[in-house]
This record gives structure tokens, sequence and C-alpha cells, in this order.
């Protein structure tokens, strides 16, 4: 059975500036996948390339087995993808529920659909019920990012692309966003993660792979990417470092 995604040794770059090389990797249905990896390592990049918006260089990716590398971005919302970006980008001027409704754009044609896909957002994000009425640009950095994560789930994606979710939020907050990856996970949706928190990373996904300079260094399990010592120096404090050094575990 072939992967939900793949990425076959993927070369990109924003005009002749080379930015990945040889990417490949893959997410099968129903996993939580993340991709680690300090500023400028090609993380974003990545993730463009896979929602349609960078066209590879070279390399192929696939979706359900469908090579989808040169299919535009809407067509791939429509077949399931779904990005959410770093920054959040909700509408700022439209209330909460308008950008719900954008989000379920692509059932805009039976609106008893968008009705019922608008009460499941607010079932699993209660603030934004409250809220509803609001312009989004007046919420908090939090409740944005619970906004732009419902507004990609209005499309019922197959795969949800997220792009640093807890970036510049508070740790009571990150939790709680890290709290619905992980339910939005178990109603069937697979996951890729972009994420420089690597502690909350490999402790919600299953598999990982981290990047560096644009390439690939490291892949598997996360729970032995934990073990590896550069992952441990870079991304988890030299005291961890440290601790897996004395303990005798090897990379």
């Amino acid at each position: 059975m072939s992967a939900l995604l793949a990425i076959d040794s993927l070369e990109l770059a924003y005009g002749q500036v080379p930015a990945c090389q040889g990417i490949t990797l893959s997410v099968e249905t129903g996993e939580i996948v993340t991709l680690i990896g300090a500023n400028g390592a090609g993380k974003t990049t990545t993730l463009r390339a896979i929602a349609g918006a960078l066209a590879p260089r070279s390399g192929s990716v696939y979706f359900e087995g469908r090579d989808i590398s040169r299919v535009p971005s809407h067509e791939r919302t429509n077949m399931g993808i779904a990005l959410v970006p770093e920054g959040r980008h909700a509408f700022p001027f439209l209330t909460v529920r308008e950008n719900l409704e954008l989000g379920g754009f692509k059932f805009r044609r039976d609106a008893a659909k968008v009705r019922s896909l608008i009460e499941q957002m607010y079932t699993m994000f209660p603030r934004l019920q409250e809220r509803s009425a609001q312009n989004a640009g007046t919420l908090s950095g939090g409740e944005q990012q619970m906004l732009v994560l419902a507004r990609a789930l209005m499309s019922e994606p197959r795969l949800l692309c997220l792009d640093e979710p807890s970036l510049g939020l508070a740790p009571i907050v990150v939790q709680e966003i890290f709290r619905a990856i992980k339910a939005i996970n178990a109603k069937g949706t697979s996951v890729l993660l972009v994420e420089q928190n690597a502690r909350y990373a490999l402790e919600t996904a299953s598999r990982g792979y981290v990047l560096q300079t644009g390439s690939i260094i490291a892949s598997g399990r996360c729970e032995d990417l934990k073990q590896d010592p550069r992952v441990q120096e870079a991304y988890l404090g030299r005291s961890a470092a440290r601790a897996v050094a004395m303990s005798g575990v090897q990379a």
C-alpha cells in the first residue's frame, strides 16, 4: 500500500538560489510526522512545495499514489491537502464565522454541509463559538491559531500540513494547540508538522525527519530521534545530550 504522501528526491529553489536538495520523506495514512530544523533549514519551503505554492526544480510529490508535482495548489486543496502557514494569516476584517465559511469554499454549493462543519469546529474549539461574530483581527494569538486550524479543517483534508503552530504563543496555549493537533489526528486526519519546538514535536509525532541546510540529515521513529546526539545537542539542549552520552546510548 502506497503512502498517503511521498516526496522523492525533491530539489527546490527560489529563482537561481537553491533551497532544498534531495528531500525524500513520506506520511502514511493516520500518521503524525514531524519535520524539525533550525530557521532557514528548508522546512517552510518543503511545505510550500507539498501545497503547490512552489514548483520543484526536480523530483516528485505523490499524493495517494498520484504524481501531483505540477498540479496547482487549488486542485491539491480539493484532493485533500490543507496548509496552515506560519504566522496564522486569518482574515482580520472578517468575522470568525466568515473565516470558517471561506475555509469551506469547496462545499459552497452545500450550505447545510458548511453549517455542519462550522458546528464541528465550534465543538472542537469552543472559544471560536464564543467569538463567532468578532473580527478575526481582534482575537488573541492563540485564538487566531485555533481559527486558522479550524479554517483548514473546513475543507475536510486528508493531510494537514502545519507550519510552526506554536510560534509566538504562551506555553499554556501551546499545550492547548498540541492537544488539538492530537485530537484532529485521532479523528483520522494525517498531519505533517513543521515545528521549531522539538520537544513538543517529538512527543506528538510518531516519526520525524531532521532538516539541516536544505537536506535531511536524520530520520526515524521519534523515540529514536530523541536519542540521536545531533538532535539532543541542536534541539533538546546540552544537558540532554550529556545525559545520553553518560548513559552510553549510541546514535
